[in-house]
């Protein structure tokens, strides 16, 4: 290992680690907030469905992801000499599994969360009957799939510290000096598992984005053939407030999508077009995001909520005002009781249509 040889210098390190230990908290602090939020729910008896259950196991697999880039060079051998490194070989190890079982299974989770929307809006399925059918076969494919991928590299030792973190790879050292001395042999590792962990990470990650990007437009188009049925006859006001959640569940698939590109998207083209530091500044930066931006949309519901009811109300105030409710006594001498956004719960859409799928096609004016 050879200092600065990842970044060129030793202030482009501390510009990295700076930035990276700063997304790190705030996208593990963002997932707290979401475990919190259903948590308090269900304790207090309210009715969870699979869409806020898959939000707890992203945020789970996320606060795993994102601590894993706090910590950062904190658990890299200090043998390295990387900016503050102060761990060992069990320490970096400890710390690649858990980043590639973290990162694996928020990506599923993700993936989780556009399949139930898709089945909701697209196939008129209710909660109810995705619950009891496909619900916990997702939940324990997640974990073993994530935990499968990430146990891959431990019997040959190949989590190693790269650049200030330890990740999937091998480790070179300079070879025997009976070898020409620019010559260099591996250390520890295995070269044909770093390959398979580094194809197998990014196929599931194109397939994660392809898959979140057709249910997207799946959803959109269907809701789209709605709002052009709806045009051309009348229908009844049930079907219609139907429509009218349809469009707002699209919003979230839709957001939830643009926070998987703004994260795992911009990272993935870091690292194919040339950017500064190699492309680690944007990685390191955006990779461990995706909890900040998928608490940001969850609680945007009620945050609009709460700015109609309070007119006036910035929207960053209003999000303080939901992430963190005021404690007793804080405001206005009483704490504030706030009612969920319909968009919080998917668990009544398509409930009272179990047997009929109003706006099909075959459905009369």
């Amino acid at each position: 290992y050879e200092p600065f040889s990842c970044l060129g210098s030793a202030r482009n390190e501390l510009i990295v680690e700076i930035f990276q230990k700063i997304s790190g908290f705030l996208s593990a602090l963002g997932s707290y907030f979401v475990v919190s939020d259903i948590a308090r729910k269900v304790w207090h008896g309210k009715a969870t469905d699979p869409y806020q259950r898959f939000m707890v196991g992203l945020s789970l697999y996320d606060i795993i992801f994102s601590s894993m880039f706090f910590l950062g060079a904190w658990l890299t051998p200090k043998e390295t000499g990387w900016l503050w490194a102060v761990g060992n070989t069990a320490s970096c190890t400890s710390e690649g599994f858990l980043f590639i079982f973290g990162g694996v299974g928020e990506l599923l989770c993700q993936m989780a969360i556009s399949f139930n929307v898709l089945m909701l809006i697209a196939f008129n399925q209710n909660q109810e009957q995705f619950a009891k059918k496909m619900e916990r076969p997702i939940h324990i494919i997640i974990f073993t799939l994530a935990l499968f991928i990430a146990a891959i590299p431990l019997s040959t030792q190949t989590y190693n510290p790269f650049c200030g973190y330890c990740y999937y790879g091998v480790m070179y050292e300079k070879c025997s000096s009976d070898k020409d001395e620019e010559e260099l042999c591996i250390m520890r590792g295995n070269k044909t598992v770093e390959f398979v962990m580094s194809l197998t990470y990014r196929v599931l990650l194109f397939f994660v984005l392809i898959f979140c990007t057709i249910a997207m437009v799946w959803v959109y188009l269907h809701v789209r053939r709605q709002e052009l049925r709806m045009q051309r006859y009348n229908f009844r006001q049930h079907n219609t407030e139907k429509h009218k959640e349809s469009k707002r569940i699209r919003k979230i698939l839709s957001l939830y999508t643009l926070s998987l590109y703004l994260t795992y998207g911009i990272a993935l083209l870091s690292a194919v077009v040339p950017v500064p530091y190699n492309g680690l500044f944007l990685s390191r930066t955006l990779f461990p995001m995706l909890g900040f931006y998928n608490m940001l949309v969850y609680f945007l519901p009620n945050c609009l909520k709460y700015q109609k009811d309070h007119p006036g109300t910035w929207l960053v105030t209003a999000y303080f005002r939901v992430v963190c409710p005021c404690p007793s006594g804080m405001c206005g001498g009483k704490k504030e009781d706030m009612e969920d956004a319909p968009e919080m719960n998917f668990a009544k859409f398509n409930a009272a249509n179990e047997q009929t799928h109003p706006l099909s096609n075959d459905t009369q004016p």
